[in-house]
């Protein structure tokens, strides 16, 4: 259906469906106090329509309130039925005239989790070794919309950008030293990569994992995770072979289509990174699977499908494919492992305890990422990339240079 619809139509369905699961506990607490009865006990559609069109008066400028709560009420007709459209009617119009306080302080429990729409137990997990500051500047950059990035391949960004401007298309670079191009706001990504097919979608954080990780020229390198595909197809300017293995077929079919758009040479493999069928090759890329707790913002509704309990089991997966993936590096080679969730568990925490198992690994911190500003480096005092959303700007990202001796 989403096809059919008018890139303005897109964009509207966009933004409505992402805001609304941005923003799900903040709009809780909106329409909360005008039902008489626990939202739980509200039916589950009738519940999401609330939120849609709370959304749409709250938080949708182009929408005024009387056509938010008027197309919500003909929604909930065609969706539910007629029975519940007053009751619908009622609570929206209350909504209406009770615009959103934010709280004073946004720096407890409640405040971050409930305005700033985050699992409490997210919360307070942050909160245990974060500043509330950094919380609150965390989820509030979670609860905005991520901007969209190029990298251009086999082209300088400045030639890149330019060619976008021929075709009206705007875009800045995302940093200084970034050959990231930051499309402006409402751009069409395909429209954009129709006019640049050798060019990959990749936020700055996933870029630095490719700079971080600084395979020599001419290595064969393994992606063991790599679907899409946008971190083989970055290191394919310097590689002189790229495997790039995923667990299905169809994963590999994405990575496949990015290669093929892009002109780029991949070996692709339908293969388990639990189990690798791999020879041995001088530089294995482990982009683990996670709890993806820096992206939050590309992936709201992430954030309401985590459970505690999924960073152990995480963990556990990342141990055993750190395993199999040392196997696959040849003496002297390297193995970078990284991610793109901000817990412990899953980061440094595992690297820790595989280099107590791997005593023939060592950590080798990379000098092609900055690490000289606490502020502006990427880099910790342990040799780790840690790209912190907070204080970035960008997604954030986790890796660790592992070299196997000689």
């Amino acid at each position: 259906m989403a096809d059919t619809l008018e890139p303005r139509e897109r964009a509207f369905a966009h933004e409505l469906a992402y805001g609304t699961t941005r923003l799900r506990a903040r709009i809780d607490g909106l329409i909360a106090p005008h039902v008489s009865r626990p939202l739980v006990d509200v039916d589950s559609p009738v519940l999401e329509l609330l939120r849609i069109g709370t959304y749409q008066i709250h938080y949708m400028d182009s929408v005024p309130a009387y056509a938010a709560v008027s197309a919500t009420v003909d929604q909930a007709r065609e969706e539910v039925g007629r029975r519940p459209t007053g009751f619908v009617n009622a609570i929206l119009r209350k909504v209406a005239l009770d615009p959103p306080q934010p709280p004073a302080r946004i720096d407890s429990v409640e405040a971050l989790s409930g305005w700033g729409s985050h699992p409490e137990w997210l919360v307070r997990r942050w909160l245990s070794r974060y500043t509330a500051d950094q919380v609150r500047r965390l989820v509030e950059h979670d609860n905005r919309r991520p901007s969209t990035c190029l990298v251009p391949l086999g082209m300088a960004s400045d030639d890149a950008r330019a060619v976008l401007a021929t075709h009206g298309i705007e875009a800045e670079f995302a940093a200084g030293w970034s050959p990231c191009l930051r499309l402006a706001g409402g751009t069409s990504v395909a429209d954009a990569l129709r006019v640049l097919p050798a060019s990959i979608v990749q936020d700055p954080a996933s870029n630095l994992v490719v700079r971080y990780a600084d395979v020599s020229s001419g290595t064969i390198v393994a992606d063991l995770c790599a679907a899409p595909g946008g971190k083989s197809l970055a290191l394919s300017d310097r590689a002189a072979r790229i495997i790039a293995a995923d667990r299905s077929e169809s994963r590999i079919r994405m990575v496949k289509d990015n290669a093929l758009r892009t002109g780029r040479r991949l070996d692709l493999v339908v293969a388990d990174a639990v189990r690798p069928p791999l020879n041995t090759v001088d530089a294995v890329l482990l982009d683990a699977p996670c709890t993806g707790t820096g992206t939050l913002a590309r992936h709201p509704d992430a954030r309401w499908r985590l459970t505690p309990e999924a960073i152990g089991e995480m963990a556990v997966l990342q141990a055993r494919m750190l395993d199999a993936a040392a196997e696959l590096v040849r003496p002297g080679g390297l193995l970078v492992y990284s991610t793109c969730t901000l817990e412990p568990e899953e980061n440094e925490e595992r690297v820790t305890e595989f280099l107590r198992a791997h005593g023939d690994f060592a950590l080798e911190p990379s000098d092609a990422v900055d690490r000289r500003d606490a502020d502006q480096g990427f880099v910790d005092s342990a040799g780790y990339l840690r790209v912190e959303p907070w204080r970035s700007g960008y997604d954030g990202s986790f890796a660790a240079r592992l070299r196997k001796a000689a």
